[in-house]
């Protein structure tokens, strides 16, 4: 049975999209399918800027470190570094820019300049070392990538990179720290493209089941419709409370304490924030004593991020030394929030309710949230799909929606699902059903309250803090080592992350190679955190399947016993 916090979304949803709201619907048709959309969304992001960098445009946008901006000022730079992109580095439409740096201003001015010249903003994960960088970038075959110094660093290192690398020092002010790019080119005269909702904006890039990397492309009207879904929602949240008497008060503003390679902080943190007037506070490096010291001093409303974040807050020794009172809500998102948790945030964060987003890559972060006393009551769902714009199936092998209750793959349609892999059509085709539905790779199931619950993945992936690892892609490092005969990846239970990387490898004959020399092999190719934590030699060849392949399944049991021995207490 419906909660009453449901049927009062619900009512507040239908009033707000409803004839004579404020956000109403309409339909686009897209690839012979007619998809529901919020009508008053601008059709490209360039508009979006525009628009609510002046009607926000004396308020502070961003905070990072002693500089404050407000929305006219950035607005402003991006602008200016538009044009240069047209006139000075002759980007045209259509042609991907990379952006590899650290969270700063200069990284949303950016990706602004980026999407505002018709480019698009390709999201480079600033923790991949030079190989996964370089390949990243040979795949959607980069123009230009925009690289602070750490990440030139390790591009300077790359081998046959056929792509001009611009270093920028992001760790000085916005306008010094662009004023080499915006110096190269483009005047007031300068004209920059009228876009519209089929041009590309984005590539974000996913790990799923099989290695490397995919690019996933959208396009100006998913991202656009995305936010607008977002802000759907907080305009519904925010009638809700205004109506228990509890209205907002002051300025909204939020922690950027999430990577903006991921779409978390592009999408509902980031670009939600342009339309809501909402300030920005930024975090170079997660740390939860200084989260706690910026949401005193700038007055945090609303926290995100991952579930390790908001119980470092909860746990630390110190949160008794700071005034928290200002959030109304600890939302996460990226990977699942332990069922204790939820409780426990909300009885002993002073009155501020969790929550909980469901959402990918591909669907541009939107699928389904969980709120405040539905959350309570349901921890260990993700929530209902998001309204108004999220479709969602539970299907079966066949791509047949299941029975209620029963279980299958979780599929998601809407207008802001992502638009392909980029140069991969066969695993784009992979990707979708015959009528639209984005495969998740997540198996789950629905209550009859239309609640969901994830219990399993079908890729082979771990989720290490909200962080996806692919499996295959560890493995495939593991066997560069020349001693290295077989191995096998899996995931391992962890307090903190949720799970961590654990490896077990067979060495091949005659060889000699232990646990640590492995693991510093692996620091040299990947990322650090997808270096296993725990690396098993085993003496004998790893166990196969009937065909031939090493059966995972029961290794990772197995070895997650063992590890659970291993870390049990004396």
């Amino acid at each position: 049975m419906p909660s009453l916090l449901d049927r009062r979304m619900d009512d507040a949803m239908a009033q707000l999209t409803g004839a004579g709201g404020q956000m109403p619907l309409t339909t686009v048709d897209k690839g012979g399918r007619s998809y529901p959309a919020i009508a008053v969304a601008p059709p490209a992001l360039s508009y979006y800027y525009a628009y609510f960098c002046n009607e926000h445009a004396d308020k502070t946008f961003l905070v990072s470190g002693d500089e404050r901006l407000t929305f006219a000022e950035v607005f402003a730079v991006a602008q200016a570094a538009a044009r240069a992109l047209v006139d000075g580095y002759g980007i045209a439409r259509g042609d991907r820019v990379g952006i590899a740096m650290r969270n700063s201003p200069a990284w949303i001015a950016l990706y602004m300049a980026i999407t505002m010249a018709g480019g698009v903003a390709t999201l480079l994960n600033g923790w991949w070392q030079t190989t996964e960088l370089a390949d990243a970038i040979g795949d959607v075959d980069c123009r230009l990538v925009f690289a602070d110094a750490p990440r030139a660093q390790r591009l300077g290192e790359a081998t046959a990179l056929d792509c001009f690398v611009d270093a920028v020092d992001d760790r000085l002010p916005l306008a010094e720290a662009l004023a080499g790019v915006v110096a190269r080119g483009g005047s007031a005269d300068t004209v920059l493209p009228m876009l519209t909702g089929d041009d590309n904006a984005t590539i974000l890039f996913t790990s799923g089941s099989t290695g490397q990397s995919k690019g996933a492309l959208s396009d100006h009207r998913a991202v656009m419709q995305a936010v607008f879904n977002y802000l759907a929602n907080a305009v519904m949240i925010l009638g809700i409370s205004t109506e228990d008497g509890k209205p907002p008060v002051g300025q909204p503003s939020t922690l950027l304490n999430v990577p903006l390679f991921h779409v978390t902080a592009e999408v509902p943190v980031f670009l939600q924030s342009f339309a809501m007037g909402r300030k920005l506070v930024l975090m170079p490096k997660w740390d939860a004593e200084e989260a706690m010291r910026l949401i005193e001093r700038e007055a945090i409303s609303y926290f995100v991020g991952v579930p390790l974040m908001s119980f470092e807050i909860m746990t630390h020794p110190n949160r008794g030394k700071y005034d928290l009172s200002t959030v109304t809500d600890f939302a996460a998102g990226g990977a699942p929030r332990p069922v204790e948790h939820v409780k426990r945030l909300n009885d002993e964060m002073g009155g501020a309710a969790p929550l909980l987003g469901y959402g990918l890559t591909e669907t541009n972060g939107i699928g389904c949230g969980n709120f405040r006393s539905n959350y309570l009551a349901k921890p260990n769902s993700t929530g209902r799909a998001s309204a108004p714009l999220v479709d969602l199936a539970i299907l079966d092998s066949m791509e047949q929606p299941v029975p209620q209750g029963e279980r299958g793959e979780v599929a998601i349609r809407s207008i802001c699902n992502f638009k392909e892999y980029w140069h991969r059509p066969e695993a784009t085709q992979a990707a979708f059903t015959e009528d639209g539905y984005f495969l998740t790779g997540d198996i789950g199931y629905l209550d009859e309250d239309g609640y969901l619950f994830i219990v399993d993945r079908k890729k082979d992936i771990i989720i290490r803090g909200g962080e996806n690892i692919s499996c295959q892609e560890v493995e495939a490092a593991l066997y560069e080592n020349a001693s290295v005969a077989e191995a096998a990846v899996f995931g391992l239970p962890d307090d903190r992350y949720g799970e961590v990387p654990g490896a077990v490898v067979y060495i091949r004959a005659g060889e000699v190679m232990d646990a640590e020399a492995l693991c510093e092999f692996l620091v040299a190719r990947i990322a650090a955190f997808k270096v296993p934590k725990r690396i098993w030699i085993s003496a004998t060849p790893l166990p196969r399947l009937g065909t031939e392949k090493i059966d995972k399944v029961s290794i990772r049991a197995g070895y997650r016993a063992l590890y659970a021995t291993e870390s049990a207490p004396a």
